[in-house]
């Protein structure tokens, strides 16, 4: 709830900042202009429900950032996430007394805050009023523009619009700056003749010397109390962990070696941090990417809190089951408890994304394929290096596409072969049906292929397909950026095995016949066959399909 408070006002205050330099930007047609616009921006803002608006959304925003100050346990920041914090640091020096200056001196002393008095007050200002004042834009709108990509890198559209978005964030405070710049060029000129600094200021109600020295003194103390309600935020971080031990202690196994140990109510990704462990968080622990999500197992399992309807939205979006947790969310209570990361600590936005639920690991019961090139080694003697990966690729292109088209997943290319999984989300019969249309779609595929390349091969391309079905674990598998998803287990190497049998029957296809009466098809009179797999106890019925292209009337309807 914080979090979305903090994140709604901060667009309020980006909404308040674009129309403010929006109407700066005038000032590069004229001053006239500037002030017309002055008008309509005033009409939003400048009203009971506008100036709520407003100053709640301040007052929100800079009392949920002392609160996150507060609440970090380590200050452990990425290098932008140090640049926003100090960024946001320095709006209060910079903007309080503009603050002071204009709207409170418009409130105590009826001083008309519009551009002639700001332009003029900068014109008789030293060179460090001018620097704080077009310093001010710049920084509020750097520290709201690397918020935004914080909120919004996640989102699916923002990389369709980034280019659109970069543009947007360097014109808008380019124009604004310089229109402001070219305002005051103006003034000061006008301000050459005489007299016109003091009719400027009697029309604009100036304040008088001991209303400025009020209000100087207003804005110190604005200052000062800002920065003694963030020394006080510091100053109680110490103070809550030594308050925080008596409740008990937490302790985290990460593996055989790696063990943490910390007072109850620091999340689990605070925990990793501080212990120096390379933890997944992409947005920085704010419970929006799902990037910091662990298994969590262990007998004190049963005392974790259920998940708020923040995190449990994050975890169904990724089809997460119940033992897996957003580490920034999860703040365990004493117990014991052993926790595995499941997305490698360089993870990025894309790994933030929609994923499938079997990503997490699990037994499924899917159908596995295998194909192969047949002869491979005597088409590609010869040929230039370049020659054999254009033709790979072709080959890959060509049968991808089948498999996709019928509703599998490519798990892997292996040399000249391929492995494909049916039946992810899908119930068996679907899925046997889907691998026995995927391996006559490759075969019409091949033939395309054949005719393109007639000119360019002595012989026609072969494949042998091997296709077996049954219950295989399916996760996640790899390290690093090698992490997909796969499924290993005896199916598998079934299937891989049935591949191998094409060069001994001389057919095409050899599909175990499981998988065929689990998809409820009629194979004709393909031979039937019972061999013996290495490392599976009996014999294996199968059946031997000499040409991919009889699948045709088995599978009619499905096409």
């Amino acid at each position: 709830m914080a979090g979305r408070l903090r994140l709604w006002s901060g667009y309020v205050l980006f909404l308040y900042v674009v129309t403010h330099l929006l109407n700066h930007a005038l000032g590069v047609v004229s001053l006239r202009a500037l002030e017309a616009g002055r008008y309509w921006f005033a009409l939003a803002w400048h009203n009971p429900v506008g100036q709520l608006l407003l100053y709640g959304a301040l007052l929100v925003h800079f009392a949920l950032a002392l609160a996150s100050l507060y609440r970090r346990r380590p200050l452990k920041l990425s290098p932008w996430e140090w640049t926003q914090w100090i960024l946001g640091g320095l709006v209060v020096p910079l903007g309080v007394m503009h603050a002071v200056g204009t709207r409170l001196a418009h409130a105590l002393y009826g001083v008309d805050a519009g551009y002639p008095w700001v332009l003029a007050s900068l014109v008789t200002s030293d060179a460090w009023g001018v620097t704080r004042q077009f310093a001010l834009p710049l920084v509020v709108w750097l520290h709201a523009c690397i918020g935004l990509h914080f909120a919004w890198r996640l989102r699916p559209w923002y990389r369709r619009w980034l280019p659109a978005l970069y543009a947007a964030a360097l014109l808008v405070p380019v124009a604004g700056l310089t229109g402001a710049a070219i305002a005051l060029r103006d003034v000061a000129e006008l301000a050459q003749q005489p007299g016109f600094l003091a009719e400027l200021f009697e029309r604009v109600r100036v304040p008088r010397a001991e209303q400025v020295a009020n209000l100087y003194a207003i804005a110190n103390g604005l200052l000062a109390t800002s920065l003694g309600l963030a020394v006080a935020a510091l100053v109680a971080r110490p103070l809550r962990d030594l308050w925080e031990r008596r409740a008990g202690v937490v302790r985290l196994d990460y593996d055989e070696r790696r063990s943490v140990a910390q007072p109850a109510g620091l999340s689990v990704l605070e925990m990793s941090r501080m212990a120096g462990i390379p933890h997944a968080s992409v947005c920085g622990g704010r419970g929006r990417c799902s990037t910091c999500r662990v298994r969590v197992t262990g007998p004190d399992r049963v005392l974790l809190p259920a998940a708020l309807p923040e995190e449990q939205k994050v975890l169904d979006r990724v089809g997460a089951p119940a033992n897996v947790r957003l580490a920034c969310q999860l703040r365990p209570p004493p117990g014991h408890y052993r926790v595995t990361p499941l997305l490698p600590p360089a993870a990025g936005p894309v790994e933030a994304y929609r994923r499938q639920p079997q990503a997490h690991g699990g037994e499924h019961y899917v159908a596995i394929l295998f194909a192969d090139i047949r002869g491979f080694t005597s088409i590609s003697e010869g040929r230039l290096p370049y020659d054999v990966v254009f033709l790979l690729n072709r080959y890959f292109r060509a049968t991808g596409q089948a498999i996709e088209a019928a509703g599998g997943r490519l798990d892997k290319f292996i040399g000249d072969g391929v492995m494909a999984i049916f039946g992810l989300g899908h119930e068996p019969r679907e899925a046997c049906r889907q691998a026995l249309d995927a391996a006559r779609r490759m075969g019409e595929a091949l033939a395309d292929l054949n005719e393109a390349l007639s000119g360019d091969l002595a012989q026609p391309l072969r494949i042998g397909i091997g296709l077996h079905a049954g219950p295989t674990i399916v996760g996640e598998m790899g390290y690093a950026r090698a992490t997909h998803l796969t499924a290993i287990g005896d199916t598998v190497n079934i299937a891989s095995r049935l591949e191998t049998l094409t060069k001994e029957f001389a057919a095409e296809l050899v599909v175990s016949q499981e998988l065929v009466e689990r998809a409820g098809l009629d194979l004709g009179d393909a031979p039937q066959h019972e061999v013996e797999i290495r490392g599976r106890q009996g014999r294996l019925k199968v059946r031997a399909v000499g040409s991919l292209a009889s699948l045709g009337d088995a599978l009619t309807p499905m096409s």
